[in-house]
């Protein structure tokens, strides 16, 4: 079993930043939202430290939230290109550690994260009537977010 205490500074800041990262991502692949997306985040880290708190590498993962937001990025096309890359690092760094349950776990856990902010605000529709739960801009950042992490987005 992993914990905090295998990685270096630098490889468990990229790791913990991962399920944020992949939330941003959604949050700015579509307009409007973004404090329901942010509030969605929010919860998804709510529940995964109430179910993993004090127990497991994911528990302290989502124990502390990293502070990090769109303005860190150039543009959202910064933030697309090099979030993608440190969700990738963050597994790289993961692979050699982690048992693979650990790893499953994380990697489901960043995608829910970016699953919860595309739900989060329909798109299209007029004062919430009609319009769309995910987006084909959403959901194809979603498809992005899962190659990265290596694995399938279940339906």
């Amino acid at each position: 079993m992993a914990s905090k205490a295998d990685f270096d500074a630098l490889d468990w800041q990229t790791v913990i930043e991962g399920p944020a990262l992949a939330g941003l991502i959604v949050i700015t692949a579509q307009r409007g939202g973004t404090i329901r997306e942010s509030v969605a985040m929010a919860k998804a880290y709510t529940e995964a430290l109430e179910e993993h708190e004090g127990h497991d590498l994911l528990g302290e993962i989502v124990a502390k939230p990293p502070q990090i937001g769109p303005r860190d990025f150039s543009s959202a096309e910064d933030l697309h290109d090099r979030g993608l890359e440190r969700i990738r690092s963050g597994v790289a760094a993961l692979e050699g550690k982690a048992t693979p349950e650990e790893l499953e776990a994380y990697k489901r856990f960043t995608l829910t994260v970016a699953e919860r902010a595309a739900e989060a605000d329909k798109s299209g529709g007029v004062l919430g009537i009609g319009g769309e739960r995910v987006s084909e801009t959403e959901s194809a950042t979603l498809d992005e977010i899962a190659g990265a992490l290596g694995i399938e987005r279940s339906a």
